[in-house]
Formats: C-alpha cells, sequence, structure tokens
C-alpha cells in the first residue's frame, strides 16, 4: 500500500499539536523533591533524609543511637523508617528494596526475628551486610530502602 505525501499545511497543523502537547509534559516533569518529618533545617544538612522523584521515595540510612541490644535497635529503625514513609505519603507495604548493615554479622538472625512481616506479605529485596569498622554512633543497625508513593 502507497503512503500518500503530506502537505505542508498538514505538517504544520500536526507539529503545533505536537508542541502543545510537549508544553504540557514540561509543565507536569519530574521533579526532587525532599521529605522532611517537621520543619526544614535552617542550615543545608549534610544529607536529605528522605528524596523523591517522581513517585519513588529514597530514605537515607536510620540508625538507633541508644543502649539496648539488635532487637530494640532493629524495632526503633523500622520504626522511623515507617514514620518517614507515611509522612511522604507511601508505606511498608511499597518498600521495593531495602539494604540492612548490622554491626556484627552475629545479630543476624535476632535482627531477623524483628524484621519478619514488618514489610507485609511481599517484602522488600534485600542486602544485609556487616559494616566493617562498625555503624556511625554506635548504632547495631542502619537501614535504608527506597518505596514508591
Amino acid at each position: 500500500m502507497k503512503q500518500k505525501p503530506i502537505n505542508r499545511k498538514t505538517f504544520l497543523k500536526a507539529a503545533a499539536g505536537a508542541a502543545v502537547v510537549t508544553k504540557a509534559a514540561k509543565a507536569q516533569e519530574v521533579k526532587k523533591k525532599v521529605h522532611y518529618r517537621g520543619a526544614k533545617p535552617t542550615k543545608t544538612p549534610l544529607f536529605s533524609p528522605a528524596v523523591s522523584y517522581g513517585n519513588l521515595l529514597f530514605i537515607a540510612g536510620v540508625g538507633a543511637h541508644f543502649e539496648g541490644d539488635i532487637k530494640a535497635h532493629t524495632k526503633a529503625v523500622l520504626d522511623q523508617i515507617e514514620a518517614t514513609l507515611k509522612s511522604a505519603g507511601s508505606s511498608m507495604d511499597k518498600v521495593l528494596k531495602c539494604n540492612v548493615y548490622l554491626n556484627d554479622l552475629k545479630d543476624y538472625q535476632a535482627m531477623n526475628e524483628v524484621f519478619l512481616g514488618r514489610f507485609g506479605d511481599e517484602p522488600p529485596v534485600r542486602t544485609t551486610i556487616a559494616a566493617a569498622g562498625g555503624i556511625p554512633g554506635n548504632s547495631l543497625v542502619e537501614i535504608d530502602v527506597i518505596a514508591y508513593i
């Protein structure tokens, strides 16, 4: 089947329509957004606690900075992550990726006991490592996640 040649007037009309669509798409352009659980800091922080880009949400590593065992630390960290997810419009069920950093690999089983079920029936993919040299602030565990909103 032979295609009919397009005339200049038809081409210009189609191009003008495409330009309108492009402008509309740019108006809804995806942007980086920082999520704070409270007031925005007055000084520039070292890093952002949670950042979204489109419908993806990245939460920085969260540690527990108090005296306690691995179970108490894991629970506190997961509670903080859950609060951050909720404040950004997400939830534990929407977490896609989770990184767990342990101060000592001997805490792996006890951490898993607290971790199990916190992300719903379909947990995220996960990587768990023992952090050489420890975790800043004497936390026994640090966890970061990627979720969707």
